[in-house]
């Protein structure tokens, strides 16, 4: 049985809830992790990078020397790959490096993150988040009555501008909602902070 306490913004528990076993408490699938985490971040490349062949380079329309008769290795251009300025051989060009991975392979992965870090009691339930305005003294406060590390991922059942605002000035605070959360994310931070609406929403997606 997962079970986890529920804090309030001071840091008092005020409850205990039952985790879903199949989503918080499932064995942990290293290679899965691994392959996911590999096609997010390749995914998040812009693949932009460009090199110019000799046919892009300035310069080197007209022969240097004559082919024959004056003692030098035959060359046809001056923008020929292996003189300086010349043209790049297989260089990198403009490309994609996007690629998708089966759906069912995602929700084993999403699993498995959420199961170690309850394994490892970084797992961290909150009753409720709700900020009236911006206020960046108000999170660090609640960081501080949770104990939490350094590098926290906070989330939400929904997308909060005001919580959004008052985190993202803190090094190493990252707030997120349930339609955006991903496992990138849940593996590189050390705390989980969850609140109790998104725990209930995130059983419904993916348990």
């Amino acid at each position: 049985m997962a079970l986890a306490k529920v804090y309030n913004t001071n840091g008092e528990q005020v409850e205990e809830i039952e985790l879903a076993e199949e989503l918080f408490n499932a064995p942990v699938n290293e290679a899965v992790l691994h392959e996911v985490i590999k096609n997010y971040l390749a995914n998040q490349r812009q693949g932009t990078h460009s090199t110019k062949t000799r046919a892009m380079v300035r310069g080197g329309g007209r022969k240097p020397w004559r082919q024959k008769g004056t003692g030098r290795a035959r060359q046809g251009s001056i923008r020929a790959p292996q003189w300086i300025k010349g043209g790049i051989v297989f260089g990198p060009h403009p490309r994609s490096y996007r690629y998708n991975l089966p759906k069912s392979l995602k929700r084993v992965a999403m699993r498995s993150a959420l199961s170690s870090k309850y394994k490892e009691n970084k797992i961290i339930v909150l009753e409720s988040l709700n900020l009236d305005q911006p206020k960046t003294k108000e999170i660090v406060k609640l960081l501080g009555n949770l104990k939490a590390d350094n590098k926290t991922l906070i989330v939400l059942s929904e997308n909060s501008e005001n919580v959004y605002k008052s985190s993202r000035n803190i090094p190493g605070i990252k707030t997120t909602y349930i339609g955006l959360m991903n496992v990138y994310d849940i593996m590189t931070h050390d705390t989980f902070i969850i609140t109790k609406d998104a725990v209930d929403k995130m059983e419904e997606v993916y348990a």
